[in-house]
């Protein structure tokens, strides 16, 4: 039992050296869903308009897909950005999606 546990760690802590476990959102080891402001403009906060992208991971080796802020105000029709979140899911590193919002007019 103990050789296994000293295996899964060691697995564990080479996962997060060759992926990088410093992130700029708060990252749970076995499951995270959080939410995070990105930026916010000078304006008053209001919009009319919600554009998303997204991005996905798998396995801690593959990540396909655009999560960037100019993807989701193209997707929303936004010319003029209010403010930006941005949301993560991931579980045990197999699967990991990353959604992008952008809010605006």
């Amino acid at each position: 039992m103990k050789k296994r546990l000293a295996v899964l760690s060691a697995v564990v802590l080479t996962c997060c050296f060759v992926a990088g476990c410093a992130t700029i959102y708060p990252v749970g080891m076995i499951y995270s869903e959080v939410a995070v402001p990105v930026a916010v403009g000078a304006a008053d906060g209001t919009y009319s308009k919600v554009g998303t992208a997204t991005s996905k991971s798998y396995l801690y080796m593959i990540a396909v897909g655009d999560s960037s802020i100019e993807a989701a105000a193209k997707a929303g029709g936004i010319t003029k950005i209010q403010f930006v979140d941005h949301k993560v899911k991931n579980v045990l590193g197999f699967i990991g999606e990353y959604t992008t919002y952008v809010y605006g007019d």
